[in-house]
């Protein structure tokens, strides 16, 4: 439904990219190989992820607050009201997070919405592939 009304405004979806600090390097190596397509997007990104894609690819970014400080939450808003075709978030999976609940319920959100998130490059390589296929209406 937002998706729909968001389209009839000239709000488009956008592409969300996480990255918990010893996977950013991972991630924006990922988007450096990818950029043509992440031109293509409209991108929204945590506070130290969002400031690295912006610098170091020239790629616009809207910038939400860091992580620990409500940024995964904002992009899970984003999430809930259709804004968001797709999350990529480089996760570190052997190191504790002080704000896991927050990205817990990002994932949450994010499976309630059923849009994709990739939590690894692998994973990010399907979903890339996948979007950069044109859809077809019937």
């Amino acid at each position: 439904m937002y998706s729909f009304l968001y389209y009839l405004l000239g709000v488009f979806t956008m592409i969300a990219l996480i990255a918990h600090d010893a996977q950013k390097g991972n991630l924006i190596e990922f988007v450096r190989r990818h950029h043509g397509f992440f031109a293509e997007h409209q991108l929204v990104a945590t506070g130290n992820t969002g400031d690295l894609l912006t610098e170091e690819l020239g790629l616009t970014v809207e910038r939400v607050a860091h992580g620990p400080h409500g940024g995964d939450l904002m992009i899970g808003s984003r999430v809930a009201t259709g804004r968001v075709e797709a999350l990529l978030f480089f996760r570190d999976p052997l190191t504790a997070q002080p704000h896991e609940p927050d990205v817990n319920a990002l994932m949450r959100v994010c499976d309630v919405h059923q849009i994709p998130m990739a939590t690894n490059r692998a994973t990010a390589e399907r979903i890339v592939a996948s979007l950069s296929v044109p859809e077809v209406v019937a």
